[in-house]
């Protein structure tokens, strides 16, 4: 199983709003998922990451697309704080 986070980002924020178990390599499902999350709240991009736990999904975001760009991460679906350093 891999855990997809779809987020948000208005250039200062990338917010977490949706957050799903999908199979790995299921990409038919995760393209259904953010299509869906398009269209009902604005949704920029998405990732699914190889790990079972939401938290670690959210840790990955902030340092793979937050961080590097400059942008705080607010998780909207479980209110989960990535370590920053």
């Amino acid at each position: 199983m891999a855990t997809l986070l779809i987020w948000t980002d208005d250039g200062e924020t990338l917010t977490v709003i949706d957050s799903h178990q999908v199979e790995d390599g299921d990409q038919a499902a995760i393209d259904e998922l953010f299509e869906d999350a398009a269209e009902r709240d604005g949704a920029d991009n998405a990732c699914a990451f190889d790990v079972d736990r939401h938290s670690d999904a959210v840790q990955r975001t902030y340092e793979e697309y937050a961080r590097p760009f400059g942008l705080a991460l607010v998780d909207d679906v479980e209110g989960h704080q990535p370590t920053t350093y």
